[in-house]
């Protein structure tokens, strides 16, 4: 049973190291940043790798194009901005020069959903997962722990093809104690018996909190990490919602397009059964902190708490 750290480790900072040690082992990994080598902490980085890390400015949409190119040539580009430019400003380039043209990137999302806190509405993602999801051949991973982080970014490198990872920059609570992870499997942390909960991103910690606080009411919560959430990973969530006969899905996105869609695709087609989504309800962002943010849109363990006896009632 999978059980939350102490202590917090900021993701930025784990790829900024990542990122350092693939370059210095493979000259053909090239990142590219659109002017926020100081939000990310990768600044030393353009320094120190002369023509392998370039900082394009604030050009998302050429800085796609352009990594869709060297793709062709045989380099690995990893390519960053905060999720909403990563999203909604390089779809096109994503779209044409990427997936339609069969190229081999890395987009990074940083700040997704409401872990964009401060900088408001206007940079707070809540849709990047409905995009790219939407689109034939992309990988789209909503991660928010540190050892799960630092796999996706080794694995998606030694793989060919077009990739949408987002993640928190800032503090994220580790909940592995061993790798054994795999891009398009999801990860069941926590086993139960009466309703599953499939969540993301910082969503999954909510869960694991959610799940000990349903125990002590006597139900059995199974706790599922879907990272992948495109392609997902269809056949645990199916032996789940067999088990349990009820599911919740939480997630830090729209509660159209993303994780809570993708479920519910899978579960009519295969194992119709009571459901719940947790998620922001179709609206636009605000200000303000991680606290208040979750509390506003909904996305805490006493929501999920709520929506996981809501299914089990109509279950029974």
């Amino acid at each position: 049973m999978a059980m939350i750290k102490n202590d917090k480790t900021e993701l930025r900072k784990v790829l900024a190291c990542e990122l350092r040690s693939m370059m210095e082992e493979d000259r053909n990994i090239i990142y590219m940043e659109a002017d926020l080598g100081g939000a990310l902490g990768t600044g030393s980085l353009f320094e120190d790798f002369l023509g392998q890390a370039v900082n394009v400015g604030i050009m998302e949409a050429n800085m796609a194009g352009a990594a869709a190119g060297m793709s062709v040539k045989g380099k690995i580009p990893f390519i960053h901005s905060f999720g909403t430019f990563a999203s909604r400003r390089c779809a096109d380039q994503a779209f044409l020069s990427g997936c339609y043209n069969g190229a081999n990137v890395r987009i990074l999302g940083s700040d997704p959903g409401i872990s964009a806190e401060a900088n408001g509405g206007t940079h707070m993602p809540l849709e990047d997962m409905a995009i790219y999801r939407s689109f034939p051949e992309m990988t789209v991973l909503d991660i928010a722990e540190p050892s799960l982080f630092r796999f996706v970014l080794r694995e998606t490198a030694k793989r060919y093809g077009m990739f949408y990872l987002r993640f928190p920059r800032k503090g994220c609570y580790a909940y592995y104690d061993k790798e054994g992870f795999e891009i398009g499997r999801a990860n069941v942390l926590r086993a139960g018996r009466d309703v599953t909960i499939a969540a993301s991103g910082i969503e999954v910690v909510e869960a694991l909190k959610a799940a000990d606080r349903l125990e002590t009411e006597g139900i059995q919560a199974e706790v599922i990490d879907v990272f992948t959430v495109k392609p997902i990973d269809a056949e645990c969530i199916c032996a789940s919602a067999r088990k349990t006969g009820a599911v919740v899905t939480a997630e830090n996105h729209n509660v159209i397009g993303g994780l809570g869609s993708a479920v519910a695709e899978v579960l009519a087609e295969h194992v119709p059964c009571p459901m719940k989504r947790v998620g922001v309800r179709d609206r636009f962002g605000e200000v303000g902190d991680l606290a208040y943010l979750s509390e506003l849109f909904g996305l805490t363990k006493e929501y999920i708490i709520q929506a996981a006896k809501e299914v089990i009632e109509r279950k029974n």
